[in-house]
């Protein structure tokens, strides 16, 4: 349901669509019921997108194209700008550096790294976070999460990502047994892309007396211009280092991290065990 605060709330490209597509709803003389049903909604979604009450999804987006874009590909252009927009603003800035990255090493504890997540998995930790999200604030916040992806399957430079998961992560059901048993199949297909590299820190690494990754979760990330950024976040706060002496420091201790996981084919082998498994 559109919310009338996401008026006030709405990004400058929400707004400009929303402008833009109401005057060429307008130059081709439609009413908003009429284009609803060229582009499958309603002409209340459509009233609704013009006045950011709910600004477009990237399928509505896809669809305007399609419909009153006229060749111009303004609403397809819009579509990476949207996505940043529904992103919380500690996050955004890393969104455009994640998107264009060459390298991304990503060290997590707690949850499977974003850029991994499956919907369900990210619909029930956005959703079952505090305070409590609006319905439709949590479908925006998966959709831009879920856009993410993308990364994945990007040619041009093709990047190479690597994802180290502590084993209590594998073992923490995020929104149900079956929900975490989709991730760790989502895992396990991720971790057989050429260009992706999974490893799990194993949960008994502290009996060997030493234990690197105790300090919590950190990503690494080479971006397109080849300067090395490291990125933190704690608690709805943020923190990208780029000093070069801290960027070493931290670099060296995602090293002796990677060195003390389980190598990918046992990190494999353990998450498509567990994810066989049954539980309830």
């Amino acid at each position: 349901m559109a919310r009338a605060e996401n008026k006030v709330e709405a990004g400058g490209t929400a707004q400009v669509v929303a402008a833009l597509a109401k005057a060429l709803r307008e130059q081709q003389e439609l009413t908003q019921e009429e284009l609803g049903k060229r582009i499958g909604y309603t002409g209340s979604a459509v009233s609704a997108m013009e006045t950011c009450a709910q600004p477009a999804s990237d399928k509505m987006l896809v669809k305007l194209e399609e419909s009153i874009g006229g060749g111009l590909g303004v609403f397809e252009k819009a579509r990476k700008y949207m996505l940043l927009d529904k992103y919380p603003s500690q996050f955004k800035n890393f969104a455009l550096m994640e998107a264009e990255a060459v390298s991304l090493s990503s060290y997590q504890t707690f949850v499977v790294d974003g850029l991994f997540q499956t919907p369900e998995y990210a619909r029930a930790l956005i959703g079952g976070g505090f305070p409590k999200l609006p319905e439709a604030k949590v479908e925006e916040l998966v959709e831009a999460r879920i856009a993410r992806r993308a990364l994945f399957d990007r040619a041009d430079p093709q990047p190479m990502i690597e994802l180290i998961l502590d084993e209590s992560v594998l073992q923490r059901p995020i929104g149900g047994w079956e929900v975490l048993r989709g991730q760790l199949r989502s895992l396990a297909e991720d971790a057989e892309r050429d260009n992706v590299s999974l490893q799990v820190m194993p949960m008994d690494r502290g009996l060997r007396g030493s234990h690197a990754g105790t300090r919590g979760d950190m990503v690494l990330v080479v971006t397109k211009e080849h300067h090395h950024v490291v990125y933190m976040e704690i608690e709805d706060e943020s923190v990208l280092v780029s000093d070069p002496a801290k960027v070493a420091g931290l670099t060296h201790r995602y090293a002796k991290i990677r060195s003390q996981a389980l190598s990918p084919d046992d990190s494999l082998s353990l998450i498509r065990k567990l994810a066989a498994e049954e539980r309830t």
